[in-house]
């Protein structure tokens, strides 16, 4: 013992309704009637969509310019920002030819965001000057493999054809 404290334990005899255990059956018989008349705190989710918060923090986004180029000068202050250390990136110089694809004369050549290890803060948008990275309202797909969680340019740059749109969330956190 690592105190000199003792307690004493005095073992008391069951009576004949707590050895058969009537009185505890039902009452998880009651408990259990009882619950079946009560909202049930689940959603049926296929049938029915949760509604979600305005401010909800999703799938991450590599946003665009209105002429389709990509935003991220690979400045690093996201990766900095993040307290996960979820993101890594490359930076390299813009070649010439390559105008129409990238913003500024440096951009990341690999983006990487690691989504086990993100905590889904939204420290990463705050820290971006250039606005290239945003927390969308969408959800992360599930994946079976450790490998498809580690999500690159090709799945985190939007594509030109099917903008994705930050402007509700957006306002939702200037408003507060």
């Amino acid at each position: 013992m690592l105190t000199n404290r003792s307690v004493v334990v005095s073992k008391k005899e069951m009576t004949l309704m707590e050895k058969i255990y009537l009185p505890a059956i039902v009452k998880g018989l009651w408990i259990t009637f009882w619950h079946m008349f009560k909202k049930p705190a689940t959603v049926r989710y296929p049938e029915q969509q949760r509604e979600w918060s305005p401010v909800y923090r999703g799938l991450h986004v590599l946003k665009k310019d209105e002429e389709g180029r990509e935003n991220c000068t690979a400045c690093g202050l996201c990766a900095v920002a993040c307290p996960a250390e979820a993101i890594t990136m490359t930076a390299a110089e813009r070649k010439m030819g390559e105008e129409h694809l990238y913003k500024e004369e440096k951009y990341a050549s690999v983006y990487e965001i690691n989504m086990l290890r993100c905590i889904f803060c939204g420290l990463c948008e705050e820290a971006c000057p250039k606005e290239a990275i945003f927390l969308t309202d969408r959800m992360v797909p599930t994946e079976y493999q450790r490998e498809s969680f580690i999500y690159g340019k090709d799945k985190l740059v939007e594509p030109t054809d099917n903008r994705v749109d930050i402007t509700k969330r957006q306002k939702q956190l200037t408003e507060a």
